[in-house]
């Protein structure tokens, strides 16, 4: 164990015997991480692009989408005010 804890990275707290690894969540989650990029393909792109800027503006105050449209192409970015909402958001909807 001793060996595993002076090869990891200082952000990485590894101490747990049993179950494996405990990570510092600040290793993980940065706070400024708050724009989600999506990029969507297919006749319905759009469609698609209104829904999901429609489900985190629901599920979040504050959300703001930009879209770029090119052909069957979409691009969305949702900039949320916090990283764990864009966490979460991407965690509800499997993204």
């Amino acid at each position: 164990m001793k060996n595993i804890q002076k090869a990891q990275s200082d952000l990485v707290n590894d101490t747990c015997n049993d179950c494996g690894s405990f990570v510092d969540v600040g290793a993980i989650i940065d706070e400024h991480d708050t724009v989600l990029e999506l990029e969507l393909n297919g006749e319905n792109c759009e469609q698609l692009a209104s829904e999901v800027i429609e489900k985190a503006q629901q599920r979040f105050d504050g959300v703001t989408a930009q879209t770029q449209f090119e052909g069957q192409n979409a691009k969305v970015s949702l900039t949320f005010s916090f990283s764990a909402e864009k966490m979460i958001f991407q965690l509800e909807n499997g993204l």
